[in-house]
């Protein structure tokens, strides 16, 4: 058992956000470790780590971004490397946890992904996980071990506090969204609105009400991440066809898929703020978007964690979905 005394704190990072690494590891004044993460021909994965991690507390940086699946096995296998290696504890930091849209059976037949993302990452041996804005809070359910569950709103809202937007109104995409966006509204001063949708099939959104008043109102749609930016772009028109002045939008996650970047682009949103969560590549950077660094947060969480503090006191104790 390791004493206080060769108790240490281990950082790497995997190949998802290797930014993202570095820069928690700045915050937290270590050098990334060094680990040798390499494909073979076939698209096996290989891992090795480069210094000795037994006895240490290691910390795991990948976040569940495209390609999904090859980053999960390169985080389970990272994490098996290190189950052999001894260390004595696992931390995988997962900033977006991929398959977390599947997280129950809205029809016969279909699977719980995100519960098996989750009997995975057990099986091969972490000890804790900490991740950002979990599509569906229940998800810390799925897991055996322990989650910290940050949240992206202390960031995102201080960005918006910081352009003092006038007359403002948060709006959440769908019922599920509206207890977040409720603390958005009590964080910037600002009112409620509530989209209705319906999704007629996968990745499609048709809005049919706007509940609240936007008529003459700056307006701020938020979400926990953007996708296809289907239910943005179509929400965004929507509070302007319903006489909102402007729509901001800010959501933690940008996965950015498919005709995403074409849709903002050609939208009537003024900006889309988002965080590094995951990383954003130049070819789809555009003057409408702007990425917040959620390097700080993490770096404060893991070092709460390694220090058996609270995480959730960086919250005011309210991380809680």
């Amino acid at each position: 058992m390791a004493s206080e005394e060769t108790k240490r704190l281990m950082l790497f990072s995997g190949r998802s956000n290797p930014a993202l690494g570095r820069e928690i590891a700045e915050h937290l004044g270590i050098q990334l470790g060094k680990v040798e993460v390499a494909s073979f021909s076939n698209g096996e994965i290989y891992v090795r780590y480069l210094e000795s991690v037994r006895g240490a507390d290691v910390f795991v940086v990948q976040t569940l971004s495209e390609p999904v699946n090859d980053n999960l096995i390169e985080l389970l296998i990272m994490v098996d490397a290190l189950k052999r290696a001894s260390a004595h504890r696992i931390f995988a930091v997962v900033p977006h946890y991929g398959y977390a849209r599947q997280d129950k059976k809205a029809a016969a037949r279909e699977p719980i992904t995100a519960k098996l993302v989750a009997d995975l990452l057990t099986t091969a041996g972490i000890n804790r996980m900490i991740t950002v804005d979990l599509h569906a809070g229940q998800i810390q359910g799925f897991f055996n071990v322990p989650v910290d569950h940050l949240m992206g709103l202390p960031l995102l809202a201080g960005y918006f506090k910081e352009k003092n937007l006038k007359d403002l109104v948060i709006v959440s995409p769908d019922v599920g969204r509206v207890k977040m966006a409720k603390r958005y509204a009590d964080k910037l001063g600002a009112s409620l609105a509530i989209l209705h949708k319906t999704r007629p099939a996968h990745n499609v959104a048709e809005i049919t009400h706007v509940i609240g008043e936007v008529k003459g109102h700056s307006c701020l749609m938020i979400d926990d991440m953007v996708d296809t930016a289907g239910t943005l772009t179509t929400g965004a028109q929507a509070l302007i066809d319903h006489g909102a002045k402007e729509v901001y939008a800010c959501a933690t996650h940008a996965v950015l898929s498919g005709p995403a970047v074409e849709r903002i682009k050609n939208s009537v949103i003024k900006e889309l703020v988002t965080t590094n969560t995951i990383p954003v590549p130049e070819h789809k950077m555009i003057p409408k978007f702007k990425v917040l660094s959620i390097s700080g947060l993490l770096a404060r969480a893991i070092r709460n964690v390694y220090e058996d503090r609270s995480v959730s006191a960086l919250f005011d104790g309210q991380n809680q979905p």
